[in-house]
């Protein structure tokens, strides 16, 4: 059967919210301060199991109280879990501040997650080979992802966040490269390339850099895709939002399940651009991912 493996981080997150993003040296009072799962490589593996995807992870959880509620949904949702492994210390966590706009701020604390390094892909390589998509993000050491590439005979779809610095040749083997505009520059930078400038120009650069194709997410404005055809704008439905965590771990899991099933790049981000909307609607990352029987936004 078709699958993808996510090589990448699983996390508990600790969400609170509040009404503004406190100025430095500022306490305000929030509300929340519950646990839930979290993690780029776990949200988009939860995120691509329910639009279908038959899905893979390889990654850590410590050997503490947070390592069940980092893995709860990722059960709930089917995804194959043989591959990750529980390790001494720490599960990864993450600590979110969400605002009353709904725009957020992450502190990411790996624990765990920083033993998914060379050594440790290495002893999952069959799961690796054997996918026909392989994703990663930046919240594992770069010699795992590295290892994660090298061993890969499918689709590589790198989405670098946070941006960590890869080899160039490990980078260039994304088919698509996936990223914000942010992230977009800091990689076309650790490529030696200009690093600004208006998204169609660093979509533009990247191809120029050598990669096959990239999307680069724009969140409220949807997503823009780039190959060597041209670019396109793929518009996001208009929703109001709550909390955009995990919004673009949603597009991210969302678009490879949709290139697994056949989607070509554009058909790929029209249906996530959705998958995304609908999430930012809800609070939390995984817990607000649409269920199979639930309707996207137009």
């Amino acid at each position: 059967m078709p699958n993808i493996a996510v090589v990448g981080s699983i996390n508990a997150d600790l969400t609170v919210q509040v009404d503004r993003h406190p100025k430095p040296g500022e306490t305000l009072l929030g509300a929340g301060g519950g646990v839930a799962p979290g993690g780029k490589g776990a949200n988009q593996a939860v995120a691509a199991a329910l639009r279908g995807a038959d899905v893979h992870v390889v990654g850590a959880v410590g050997d503490d109280s947070y390592a069940d509620p980092a893995l709860a949904l990722l059960k709930a949702a089917g995804v194959h879990l043989e591959e990750v492994e529980t390790v001494p210390g720490s599960t990864g966590l993450a600590v979110i501040t969400v605002a009353a706009d709904g725009e957020n701020s992450i502190v990411v604390v790996p624990g765990a997650n920083a033993s998914v390094d060379a050594t440790f892909v290495q002893r999952h390589a069959r799961t690796i080979r054997e996918a026909d998509v392989l994703l990663l993000q930046g919240e594992i050491p770069a010699s795992g992802i590295e290892a994660a590439v090298a061993l890969s005979q499918g689709r590589v779809i790198i989405n670098l966040a946070p941006v960590v610095k890869v080899a160039p040749e490990t980078l260039l083997h994304a088919d698509p490269i996936m990223a914000n505009e942010h992230e977009a520059g800091l990689i076309l930078e650790q490529l030696g390339r200009t690093g600004d400038g208006s998204p169609e120009a660093l979509a533009r650069e990247l191809l120029r850099a050598g990669f096959p194709s990239a999307v680069l997410t724009l969140g409220a404005k949807g997503a823009l895709v780039a190959d060597q055809s041209g670019l396109e704008l793929v518009q996001s439905p208009r929703v109001k939002a709550v909390d955009t965590t995990g919004a673009g771990d949603a597009f991210a899991g969302a678009f490879c399940a949709a290139v697994l099933g056949g989607a070509g790049l554009r058909e790929a981000a029209q249906e996530s651009v959705r998958v995304a909307a609908f999430s930012v609607t809800g609070y939390g990352a995984q817990t607000s991912y649409p269920q199979p029987d639930q309707e996207l936004p137009q």
